[in-house]
């Protein structure tokens, strides 16, 4: 059995439907990306610091070590690669509209046809073989090859694969911008950890400070230099400072749940350095110029391919105007009988069909994915601009913050300088009665309280630089 559906008037109707698919809505032209600026400030110099990748960038070993951890057994990290993963298959997938499809079919039916039909009629009058009529019912047994294949005439299918392609290079983007994240809030843990470790010790020797006054002022008291006042209000500053360390180890207790969470496992000690945390000097950081932005940012890189992917989205929808070719073929066996399906010629079948299809009337379905695609596209143009601008702010602003922390962190280290040496001061005007026990309180408070703010200035310095190193894209390489 041969058929061959491509005719002349198959070609006529696919010239009046690909007339009718011209008149097409057109895409809409997005705005043009506003150029970043020339220089964060006045510098112009091209070193960035994220040509360093982060083991180098941070040099405390405890540190380095909880950040590689994390890079291995983080659940948000290994979601992203799974991610990676379903893209590629994606992609597997679109590759593979472009070939043929090709399978095997075997089946076997009978049929009982009335007598009193053409069919009928014509079967009763016909000899299968030479004095034998054509059985009836008559079964009818089939195994032949098939294939089908889309002809890519407008390119459809090929956008489509392209669009896949450039999500599948987004989902490694959106893995590196985890990986940045990561690596920076492990880092700011880690640091909140050393701060609080520091607050903890300066509590500790506040309280030695003001169990020494309360013992100062009881001695007073038994020689009638102070009052029972002075010995209460003393007391209840000591067990206010208690109290607040238990506050501090609280803090600890969940910064050390939270850093063991990034790291993908139940509850531990943190190993950390114990050293003085004042002293640390934060890592030097170069900016570049924004433009590189572009280049280190993942999460631009990611809005970028997001966008193109988007593009190709608006094309793809484009090509469903207008027909489509698809040609299907068979070659195979079939027989009444099975012991006949082998026997060449006679049960040889085949067959090669060409269908061209278009839609012409009631296109809505169509016309509103298009619309959507198209919405898309510029949805995708307006999140890329939106995170370009974000980053270029995010920069800008830490490296602000970093400039003024250092000058409030100076100011504040002399401050504390100048409270303990009133402390210093206050006790021995105290022990003389020169100053009262309120002046001795205050005093000490102060300078609790400004020891405390140092410590948060200095974390917060540590900060700037992780967050800064993250905004410019270091990390992930």
């Amino acid at each position: 059995m041969y058929k061959f559906k491509l005719n002349r008037y198959t070609i006529a109707l696919g010239i009046c439907l690909a007339a009718a698919g011209c008149k097409v809505p057109e895409a809409a032209a997005p705005a043009a990306n506003k150029p970043l600026p020339e220089s964060f400030g006045d510098s112009r110099d091209t070193t960035n610091t994220t040509a360093v990748p982060w083991n180098s960038f941070f040099k405390d070993k405890y540190l380095a070590d909880l950040i590689d951890t994390a890079l291995k057994n983080n659940q948000e990290l290994m979601v992203t690669l799974q991610d990676i993963e379903i893209a590629k298959n994606d992609v597997r997938m679109r590759k593979a509209a472009l070939l043929p499809t090709v399978g095997l079919r075997a089946g076997a039916d009978l049929e009982k046809v009335g007598e009193y039909t053409s069919q009928g009629a014509g079967d009763a009058s016909t000899d299968i073989l030479p004095g034998r009529e054509v059985p009836n019912p008559l079964a009818n047994f089939t195994l032949a090859a098939t294939a089908n294949w889309e002809i890519d005439i407008w390119k459809k299918l090929r956008n489509s694969k392209k669009a896949a392609i450039s999500r599948y290079l987004s989902t490694i983007e959106g893995k590196n911008f985890v990986l940045t994240n990561l690596i920076a809030e492990v880092a700011n843990s880690y640091y909140e950890l050393q701060s609080l470790d520091t607050q903890m010790e300066i509590l500790q020797q506040n309280i030695k400070l003001q169990k020494n006054a309360l013992e100062i002022v009881k001695v007073q008291k038994q020689a009638m230099r102070a009052t029972e006042l002075a010995v209460q209000k003393f007391r209840a500053e000591v067990l206010s400072s208690q109290s607040r360390e238990f506050d501090i180890l609280q803090q600890i207790k969940e910064e050390e749940n939270n850093l063991n969470l990034l790291l993908g496992r139940y509850p531990q000690e943190i190993k950390r350095e114990k050293g003085d945390f004042l002293s640390l000097v934060p890592m030097a950081v170069n900016s570049g110029i924004p433009a590189q932005l572009l280049e280190n940012r993942p999460d631009i890189k990611q809005a970028e391919l997001e966008m193109a992917a988007a593009k190709l989205d608006v094309k793809v929808a484009r090509a469903e105007f207008y027909p489509s070719l698809d040609i299907s073929a068979a070659i195979g066996f079939e027989a009444f009988k099975p012991s006949y399906l082998f026997k060449l010629p006679k049960s040889l079948l085949y067959s090669l069909a060409g269908d061209l299809a278009g839609p012409l009337v009631n296109r809505n379905a169509i016309k509103a994915e298009f619309a959507s695609a198209n919405a898309r596209q510029l949805q995708s143009m307006f999140n890329y601009q939106r995170i370009v601008l974000n980053a270029y702010m995010e920069v800008s602003s830490q490296l602000s913050k970093i400039s003024n922390l250092e000058k409030s962190y100076n100011l504040k280290a002399q401050q504390v300088d100048a409270l303990n040496t009133s402390i210093s001061v206050s006790n021995d005007l105290f022990k003389s009665a020169r100053a009262d026990y309120f002046e001795v309180l205050m005093t000490q408070r102060d300078a609790l309280e400004t020891k405390l703010e140092l410590v948060e200035t200095k974390k917060a310095q540590l900060n700037a630089v992780v967050n800064v190193y993250k905004q410019l894209g270091g990390g992930w390489r």
